[in-house]
């Protein structure tokens, strides 16, 4: 204990496996049931078995539909009414846009102006307004608190939040039941880790329903505070000015609530580099007819590249999202090798 005596500080209460079941029911009239996929090709050169959790195939297109549509599903009338606000890169405001629309209430999301045009187009057209800021000169959580504060809208954090997280469990749930139904025990489940709410929630999710199996976080390595930070014990920050091409897992730092669960429950976090993650990509395509966006392959990337040995085992991988330009698409597929692609296998 320091000498100013304890943390006396109000921390939120972490979500549980009740608040992940809660949220399946809540968010079941909107969300799909995204399939669980394989190709017996790929288990071939694996020497293994590998299963797609296709998050790409949810609405808006990435897992971030689940989490919003939970939270605002637990607004009051009154807040509803209001509206929300959101920050984000362009997945998490998709999914507020649709979310919000779905359950009749406003919504304002502050985006980098230099997001995927993908992005910023489809959460628009989903009816929510778009504030841009500069993401090297301005903090994009302070100017969406300030127009929240402003306007008496309530604010919807991409992964920072109780309600978020459960409903990004819902993953979680879905890949136990599903591997079940297809006679298999993962031996491991990868998932992307940016804010960590996805994966805390999957973590959540498995021991709903199959208590040890190992979970597997993977940054980009230019974007690798929750690895540092598993490694340290505390939350670690990213130097400004780095770069990648999985915009939607550039997080400067993990989330208080993120880190809480995850550093619990993780086995390890590992990292790629974009070019493992444009031959994941690559690979998502030809073997499973995916179109899946940089941060949604880095999952993929850490089985590819034999980081995550998939050989004489059972391994699930998340597709977290597909919300990508074409152009950061087809420099992915240029030059791939569409038979047989380049796998580290061990």
């Amino acid at each position: 204990m320091t000498s100013g005596g304890p943390d006396r500080r109000i921390r939120p209460a972490l979500p549980d496996h009740g608040a992940v079941e809660a949220a399946a029911e809540r968010i079941r009239p909107h969300a799909l049931r995204t399939p669980m996929l394989e190709s017996p090709l790929l288990d071939r050169c694996l020497g293994g078995r590998l299963l797609i959790k296709a998050e790409v195939l949810q609405r808006t297109g990435s897992f971030k539909f689940r989490g919003a549509c939970n939270r605002i599903g637990r607004l009051s009338d009154d807040e509803r009414a209001a509206g929300v606000v959101a920050f984000s890169s362009g997945n998490h405001a998709q999914g507020v846009a649709q979310a919000a629309r779905l359950h009749g209430a406003p919504a304002t999301v502050v985006m980098p102006a230099d997001a995927p045009a993908v992005k910023l187009r489809n959460t628009r057209a989903h009816g929510a307004d778009v504030v841009a800021y500069d993401r090297e000169r301005e903090d994009r959580r302070e100017i969406a608190r300030a127009l929240a504060e402003r306007t008496g809208r309530v604010l919807v954090e991409p992964f920072d939040d109780a309600d978020v997280i459960a409903g990004q469990g819902t993953v979680g749930l879905e890949i136990a039941e599903q591997a079940a139904g297809l006679g298999c025990r993962p031996d491991a489940v990868v998932a992307p880790v940016g804010g960590g709410g996805l994966i805390a929630g999957i973590g959540l999710g498995l021991d709903a329903r199959e208590k040890d199996i190992p979970l597997i976080g993977v940054e980009p390595a230019a974007f690798d505070d929750t690895r540092r930070s598993l490694e340290s014990g505390r939350r670690e920050t990213n130097p400004p000015g780095r770069r990648s091409i999985c915009d939607a897992l550039a997080v400067p730092t993990p989330g208080e609530m993120t880190f809480a669960l995850n550093r619990r429950r993780l086995e390890t976090c590992l990292a790629v580099s974009d070019d493992d993650v444009r031959t994941a990509m690559a690979v998502a395509f030809a073997h499973f007819k995916l179109v899946v966006e940089p941060g949604g392959a880095v999952a993929l990337a850490a089985v590819l590249s034999g980081q995550v040995p998939c050989r004489d085992r059972a391994v699930v991988v998340v597709a977290s999202g597909g919300n990508v330009d074409r152009e950061t698409f087809a420099d992915a597929l240029d030059g791939a090798d569409w038979t047989v692609p380049p796998l580290a296998v061990g």
